[in-house]
């Protein structure tokens, strides 16, 4: 992942999580060189991506400020938020993927319904461990349509299939339908996911779409019950 899209992700989470408050002015450019260690075009196209999405504004002779959100543009925010990947989530971490399947195989009816795409299209299917610092986190069985997502290859399976999507084939991920549960895990599950037999998971069922209105992913993901948060953003009409 480009250098910048990690430092533009750095500084949305400070602004996501009150590090930099409302109004706040973000240090300097010039200070962000330093505590990035990169050039300062290279803090220009991280500060550029934060704009480009409402989140900070600069001032001509001021400097750089974090923006007076309304709530509808924080959640906007949020749920865009929610599709930067593990990767992108834990990027002063090393991330890692142990490829269980990585193959091409036709859409069943299920599969198909669910990706509003013709019964029998190619799609592939992704089934891998992701470890974060080598502790593995989660279990992920993913499909996605060839035509839609195309020339997935074992590099990006292994590390961000995310940011292939976004950062080489230029497509936006805008939402999903998400359910998520709790159960036991499995056998399977245990071993996979250094988890004693029976300790709970959470289990993420997802239909993701770009900004086109196209299905991309088909996804079901079992997280470690230690390592797995839901955050959400309830508005009243």
């Amino acid at each position: 992942m480009q250098k910048y899209v990690l430092i533009s992700n750095d500084i949305r989470d400070k602004i996501m999580t009150g590090v930099y408050a409302i109004n706040e002015q973000l240090p300097s450019e010039k200070e962000m060189c330093v505590d990035y260690g990169v050039s300062k075009m290279t803090i220009k196209r991280a500060l550029d991506i934060l704009v480009a999405e409402g989140l900070v504004i600069k001032r001509r002779g001021s400097g750089t400020f974090v923006k007076d959100l309304g709530e509808s543009q924080m959640k906007h925010i949020h749920m865009a938020n929610q599709f930067r990947g593990m990767s992108a989530m834990n990027q002063d971490k090393a991330i890692s993927s142990n490829v269980l399947n990585f193959s091409v195989r036709t859409a069943s009816p299920e599969i198909a319904s669910q990706l509003n795409v013709t019964e029998g299209s190619f799609i592939y299917d992704v089934y891998r461990v992701r470890l974060v610092d080598g502790t593995p986190r989660v279990i992920e069985q993913t499909y996605m349509p060839i035509d839609v997502i195309p020339s997935l290859k074992m590099e990006h399976v292994q590390s961000s299939i995310y940011n292939y999507i976004e950062s080489e084939l230029k497509l936006v991920i805008q939402s999903a339908h998400r359910t998520v549960s709790v159960r036991k895990a499995t056998d399977f599950e245990a071993e996979k996911l250094g988890l004693e037999k029976g300790d709970p998971v959470a289990v993420a069922e997802q239909v993701g779409y770009l900004n086109t209105g196209e299905a991309f992913e088909l996804s079901t993901s079992v997280h470690r019950y230690d390592f797995y948060a839901v955050q959400m953003i309830f508005t009243r009409n």
